[in-house]
């Protein structure tokens, strides 16, 4: 779990990182560098969950020795599955991260979101939906790694 009192920004308390996997985690369906490493150690904090339509069929061996839930979407609406997912764990709880436009709703539903921008680019309804922009996964995990920077970026 992670407890922030943030001035100006208000309490935190997540026990859930819901991340996507195509363009957030992973480019073309292949885990980027450092990717697991980082989860690994979030994961002694947060309970690790990955929301995916599974575009490329690589995810179960992409995150294959991560201690996290693997969930694959059915087809149909899956921004609002993503959404209802976030929801069922309890939204207040949830940091939740993504890039693509299916992802805007799950970003904005948690307590706290963030955008990420890799090689397959970030949809800019999902952007302007975070609470937090990172140019890369990598940053974004080591920011949820180390608390004091969600302080010095959220504090007014």
């Amino acid at each position: 779990m992670i407890h922030l009192e943030i001035p100006g920004y208000g309490s935190l308390t997540l026990e859930h990182l819901v991340l996507d996997y195509n363009g957030t985690l992973a480019v073309d369906g292949e885990v980027v560098p450092g990717v697991k490493s980082h989860l690994t150690a979030l994961s002694d904090r947060l309970t690790i969950h990955v929301v995916t339509a599974d575009t490329f069929g690589k995810v179960a061996a992409g995150m294959d020795g991560v201690p996290c839930t693997v969930f694959i979407l059915p087809e149909g609406d899956q921004t609002e599955g993503k959404r209802s997912y976030v929801r069922e764990l309890g939204r207040h709880r949830v940091v939740a991260g993504g890039n693509g436009r299916n992802d805007r709703l799950m970003v904005k539903e948690a307590a706290l979101g963030f955008a990420v921008v890799l090689e397959e680019g970030a949809a800019v309804e999902t952007m302007v939906s975070a609470d937090l922009l990172f140019r890369n996964i990598i940053d974004a995990l080591a920011f949820l790694n180390n608390p004091l920077r969600m302080t010095a970026t959220l504090r007014s």
